[in-house]
């Protein structure tokens, strides 16, 4: 297959361009990129989707019919053809290295898919790459960018002293050792690193990087299958500040639910996918907020906080340096399944 297929481009009557716009391209048409970040750049005022990548004749042909734009089978050709600002990089999380770094040597910013990266050390070593190139390189988190998870400080402010948070994140997939997500050596580990990246964002958003973690793993939901990856895990966290909890993750068990509790001496803040409360203790609603049915205008939101960053105008939320805490949080729950101890993130 040759690495660039070519249709002709979407003409200015079937969607508006503008030349103040950044130019961007999407590597890896799975499921996130068609679903989250395809719309969100092309519901974008700020950025233009000019090129597609993926590996996938069929999956590159379809999506480039569609969307009327240059296709490409082997990055290092799009990044060589096209004139672009960004990419957003949506591929398996052994994969995302190489291309950030192809990326960072023609100075080209990055929107990258969660993680950051597979490892702790990897990650070090990523955001140098990203200094030294000059380029910004943000991690896809969209919750912090919907105004539900955005109003969290605001009420925990109202409920007294919180002493106790309790959150997770659960969904069911029938077989967890499916596809390059089952397997440690693509993923960098199961529902950890891979779904459960979001909760940490939250929990390190909202408290910071505790001071010890004590996790348990499982791998054992298919007995039947072959996975290394786990698809289960129960993470307890604890701060010196007297604030602990504990964060219930899994790839198996349903029905799909999202959640963070955090209780105070004078009330509760309950957060959901798509509504917030604060509680008085014994469990009366105060006040509610809820956004129903509009998930996906976050995607455009993070699109257009992104271009900002590029323009100079926003700072860089998600940036590599901030991730670093991401991925101690992440290996420090590694670390203690391994070793059966409490570990303190900040050391490693």
């Amino acid at each position: 297959m040759s690495d660039l297929f070519r249709l002709p481009l979407a003409t200015k009557g079937d969607r508006s361009r503008s030349a103040t716009k950044l130019r961007a391209a999407v590597v890896g048409l799975g499921k996130q990129a068609l679903e989250d970040h395809v719309p969100g750049l092309l519901g974008s005022d700020a950025a233009e989707l000019v090129a597609i990548c993926d590996e996938n004749d069929a999956v590159l042909r379809e999506q480039q019919y569609r969307l009327q734009v240059n296709g490409y089978a082997n990055v290092e050709a799009m990044f060589d053809a096209e004139q672009l600002d960004f990419v957003v990089v949506c591929v398996p999380h052994d994969a995302g290295r190489q291309i950030i770094e192809a990326a960072a040597s023609r100075g080209i910013h990055v929107l990258k898919e969660k993680p950051f990266a597979t490892t702790l050390s990897e990650a070090k070593e990523l955001a140098k790459e990203c200094e030294r190139a000059g380029i910004h390189l943000m991690v896809t988190l969209q919750r912090r960018f919907n105004p539900i998870y955005t109003s969290f400080h605001q009420l925990a402010d109202q409920i007294g002293t919180p002493f106790v948070v309790d959150a997770a994140y659960t969904l069911h997939i029938a077989d967890p050792s499916e596809g390059w997500r089952g397997h440690i050596n693509r993923a960098g580990g199961g529902c950890v690193i891979d779904m459960g990246y979001h909760l940490v964002d939250m929990l390190l958003w909202y408290f910071g990087l505790p001071d010890r973690i004590l996790a348990d793993m499982s791998i054992n939901a298919r007995p039947d299958r072959d996975y290394d990856a786990e698809d289960t895990a129960l993470i307890h966290f604890s701060y010196d500040s007297g604030l602990y909890g504990s964060l219930l993750l899994s790839r198996f068990i349903g029905p799909k639910t999202e959640q963070i509790r955090l209780v105070g001496s004078k009330g509760i803040v309950h957060l959901e996918r798509g509504r917030i409360q604060r509680l008085t203790n014994d469990g009366e609603v105060v006040e509610s907020l809820a956004r129903e049915q509009a998930w996906p205008s976050a995607a455009v939101s993070q699109v257009n906080h992104f271009c900002r960053v590029v323009e100079g105008l926003r700072p860089n939320v998600s940036g590599p340096r901030e991730n670093l805490a991401h991925l101690s949080f992440i290996q420090g729950c590694y670390e203690s399944a391994r070793t059966r101890t409490y570990v303190n993130p900040k050391e490693l």
